[in-house]
Formats: structure tokens, C-alpha cells, sequence
């Protein structure tokens, strides 16, 4: 699923405010080239307007994903021009300025720099630029108008109905996993003997599908107080694609998350750290693949399996039922099931969807997501289509910034005010509420992201929060097209 209607609509906005610069429009205007930048302008807006429409519609229709790469290229080279302009005419302000009596090294300087407005060549191929620029967005729209994009301002700024996270489902309601604790809390508890040539070190795997709650078990486990009185020292450590076998040698283990890596030559060199632990000493492990855990010589390997029916359908309505509003409960009764079956009984996927179908109070609304066409969607790796439906209906201001977060790498850890400032500096945070600031406003915008199960509380440290792997996953397929991050 392609993000760039989102970008595209975020980017007009910029150049906007670019067109509206007073330095620009005074150049404009001395140049004689406003009425063109005004004519940009006007289209612009009529083609933000259906930007939300493209943004459903490319899904199916690939002459609609085509022309928003368009619409992406071409706005682009609209903002290379306007900022060649802004350039010129902050130059032209400066020698304005600037007089030869001030003696200042600025007005040295300056006297050395063209003002490219003078020179034919340049004016000409300006102007050549500007009359393409000119042409290609008329094609663009009408080729909007042949595609039948239509103007929906539905869902621009705020969704159906706000979350509050006084309204969260607690975390710590774990729901259908109180066998499964139990039978593992017996094997990490138990001190007999061990298969494992490090002898007092045994090794207990849980394997699953990504989403259904390893980690989350793994955490109840690691939070109970009989685990805690049992062992005298413990240490959550993350691995995610790199197997740094130093780096985790440094830590003192009690859990391993995510052991992707599976060459065996590793983990026998990681384990010889453990060659000294006491007796009964345990390493819990929770992984996707049941090879990591033969690879790692598990004691015992524990299949986490899907929720039962039963419990899925808990799980659900525990997130998508609301006390305040009857006709919620009425419509869950009637969809549940067919949500539950959608979802493949996967934890992470109703938890989230039913975030989804919380903000939604009406039985249209729950019709029109139950129907969506990406349900219907080939998988892209191993990303639930839940999860992709729940991203399809944020709206816009969130699609773009937690599409932004793929640059964060599996299992970090964030600070809010320090993401806020990040969306700050890329120009994410727009409002027509001037009373509004954008601390404020960011502030607002990741609650919402929180309260919809994008982001969660880290386990590490109370103040900071993280995504989950599949989360982090989604972000990257619909972004990594905008964003890229360089390996250090």
C-alpha cells in the first residue's frame, strides 16, 4: 500500500506556504511570473482536495497509483523551483538592504553573488520551466476529473470518534494465556536436570506466529513474583536481526527476544557466557521460528498456538465494545464472529482492530470495514491484513506520521517529546486552530496513535514506548519508499 497521496498532501501544503512568501511573491511580481505561481496555486488546491479519494481508490486502481507518482515527481520539481526563487529574492532583499556605506562583510560578500534574473539565459530557461510546470499540472487534472477522484474532506483532520486512553482496555488483562503461563512458569521453576552441554543452563523456547503474544507472555512470566523470588538475578535483552554475540555477552541473561540469526557457530559462542551460571539458571526465549530454538538446544520448546474462538472473540469486544454507546454493543454482537474469523484469532490483530472498530458508531461504518477490499489482498511477508486495514482508516495526519516511525529500528525505545520535535521539524504538524501550538498538537496526535495500539508502553523503561514488530514491519512496507535510514 503506497503512502504517497499522504506525503503528496503534506508537501502541497509546504508549497503553499512557499507560494504565499513575500519575498517570493515580490519577486513573482517584478519577474512578471505571478500570474503562472497563482495558477499553481489554484490548481493545487483542487487537487488536494481528492487526495483522499486517490488514497483509497489506488488500492485497486492502478492508473490511480500512477498518477499519483505523477503528482509526486511533479511536485518535487515545484519545490526545486520555488526554492530557487526563495533564494533569488532573499539575495535580491539582501543587496536591497544592504547599502555600500554599512561596510559590513555581508555587503562584500553579496557583491560577488549574480542575480540570475539578469542573466537572459537563465530568465529564459526559468520561464521555460515555469510554462512545462504549468502544463503538466493541467494534465494532471484532467486527468483527476477522467478518473472520477471526487472531493472528501471526511476524515482530514480528525476520526469518526476519538479514543481516550482513559478508555484503554489494561494491558495486563491478558486474555486465553493462563494455561499457557502456568506450563511455563513450571518448566522455569523446575531444577532438573539439563540436555544442554552447558549443563547449568537450560534454554526454554515459546514459538509462534509474529502477533500472537510471545513477548507479552514472556513479560507476565518475567513481572511474576514467583519467578522473581526464584531467581536472584535477571535481564531482559533484545536481539533483533543482528546477532552481536559481544554486545550480548555484556548483559546477564534471563531472556532472549527474537533470536533471528540462526547460524549455530554463534550460539556457541554466546553460550560459553553462560558455561559459569548457577545451577537451575534458565534462559527464556521467544521466537517465530521453531529452528532458532533447535538451533539453540532448547530443553523444551513451547508451540504458542492462536487463542481459541471463545477467547478471541473476548479479546475483541474487549477492545472494541464501548459502555457509553449501545449501538456498538448491538452492532459487535452482530459482526464479532465474521471480525474474529477475518483476524485468524491472532492477538495483535484483534487487539489493534478493535481500536479500529471502537472509534466507529455506526452500522454502515463496521459494514464498510468488514467489506474492505484489502481483506482480500495478497499478504505482503508476514503483516496480518488487519493490521493493514487498521492503517488504511487512520486519517491522513497519522498515516504520515507513524509511517515516519519505519526509520526506527525493531525493539527501540522512544521518548514522546523528542518524536514530537522530530514531526515538528519534518513540517508534519499542521492545524487550521492557530490557537493550537504544535507541541500541542503532536502531543494529541501520538496519544491517538497510543490509544489505537501503534505504539505501547516499553517494558524497559516506564516513560519511553516502542512498536511491535509487526507494527514496525507495516510502517516500513507502506514507507520505505519516503524514508531511508543509513546503516552507521
Amino acid at each position: 500500500m503506497a503512502v504517497a497521496e499522504l506525503f503528496i498532501g503534506a508537501f502541497i501544503t509546504v508549497l503553499f506556504e512557499k507560494l504565499a512568501s513575500g519575498d517570493v511573491t515580490k519577486l513573482a511580481r517584478s519577474a512578471r511570473i505571478y500570474t503562472r505561481l497563482d495558477k499553481w496555486r489554484n490548481t493545487l488546491i483542487q487537487i488536494q482536495a481528492v487526495l483522499v479519494d486517490a488514497g483509497h481508490k489506488h488500492i485497486q486502481q492502478t492508473s490511480v497509483q500512477i498518477w499519483l507518482n505523477k503528482l509526486q515527481h511533479l511536485a518535487y520539481e515545484i519545490d526545486d523551483v520555488l526554492d530557487d526563487l526563495a533564494t533569488e529574492a532573499a539575495i535580491h532583499r539582501l543587496k536591497h538592504v544592504s547599502s555600500p556605506s554599512t561596510n559590513n562583510n555581508a555587503s562584500k560578500v553579496l557583491k560577488f553573488i549574480p542575480n540570475k534574473f539578469h542573466d537572459l539565459k537563465y530568465g529564459r530557461k526559468m520561464s521555460s520551466k515555469l510554462d512545462e510546470i504549468t502544463t503538466r499540472l493541467h494534465d494532471l487534472t484532467e486527468e483527476k476529473n477522467g478518473l472520477g477522484l471526487n472531493v472528501n474532506v471526511e476524515r482530514l483532520n480528525t476520526t469518526s470518534r476519538r479514543l481516550e486512553e482513559t478508555s484503554l482496555v489494561d494491558e495486563s488483562k491478558i486474555v486465553g494465556r493462563e494455561d499457557d503461563k502456568e506450563a511455563l512458569l513450571r518448566k522455569l521453576l523446575d531444577g532438573g536436570s539439563s540436555s544442554s552441554p552447558t549443563q547449568n543452563v537450560k534454554v526454554v523456547s515459546i514459538v509462534g506466529l509474529g502477533g500472537i503474544g510471545k513477548t507479552t507472555l514472556a513479560q507476565l512470566l518475567y513481572s511474576d513474583k514467583r519467578v522473581k523470588d526464584h531467581f536472584e538475578v535477571m535481564a531482559w535483552v533484545c536481539v533483533s536481526d543482528e546477532f552481536d554475540v559481544f554486545n550480548i555477552s555484556k548483559s546477564i541473561f534471563q531472556a532472549i527476544d527474537d533470536v533471528w540469526n540462526e547460524i549455530f557457530n554463534k550460539w556457541e559462542r554466546l553460550q560459553r557466557s553462560f558455561c559459569l551460571g548457577s545451577q537451575g539458571s534458565k534462559i527464556l526465549v521467544t521466537t517465530r521460528k521453531t529452528r532458532v530454538a533447535w538451533v539453540m538446544e532448547s530443553v523444551q520448546t513451547y508451540p504458542l498456538e492462536l487463542l481459541s474462538h471463545k477467547e478471541a472473540l473476548s479479546l475483541f469486544s474487549s477492545h472494541a465494545s464501548c459502555e457509553k454507546n449501545s449501538d456498538v454493543n448491538r452492532i459487535l454482537q452482530m459482526h464479532g464472529e465474521d471480525i474474529v474469523k477475518k483476524c485468524g484469532r491472532l492477538p495483535l490483530a484483534l487487539r489493534v482492530l478493535g481500536r479500529v472498530f471502537r472509534t466507529k458508531s455506526t452500522f454502515e461504518e463496521w459494514e464498510k470495514l468488514l467489506n474492505s477490499e484489502i481483506w482480500n489482498l495478497d499478504d505482503e511477508g508476514e503483516i496480518p491484513a488487519a493490521l493493514r486495514l487498521s492503517y488504511h482508516d487512520l486519517p491522513p495526519h497519522l498515516k504520515q506520521i507513524f509511517t515516519y516511525c519505519c526509520l526506527f529500528p525493531k525493539d527501540y525505545t522512544f521518548d514522546k517529546d523528542e518524536l514530537v520535535l522530530l514531526w515538528m521539524a519534518e513540517g508534519f504538524l499542521h492545524h487550521p486552530n492557530e490557537d493550537k501550538t504544535m507541541e500541542n498538537l503532536g502531543d494529541e496526535y501520538f496519544k491517538e496513535l497510543v490509544s489505537r495500539s501503534f505504539f505501547q508502553h516499553s517494558t524497559k523503561f516506564e516513560s519511553k514506548y516502542t512498536m511491535h514488530d509487526l507494527l514496525n514491519d507495516l510502517a516500513m512496507s507502506v514507507g520505505g519508499e519516503f524514508f531511508f535510514m543509513m546503516d552507521s
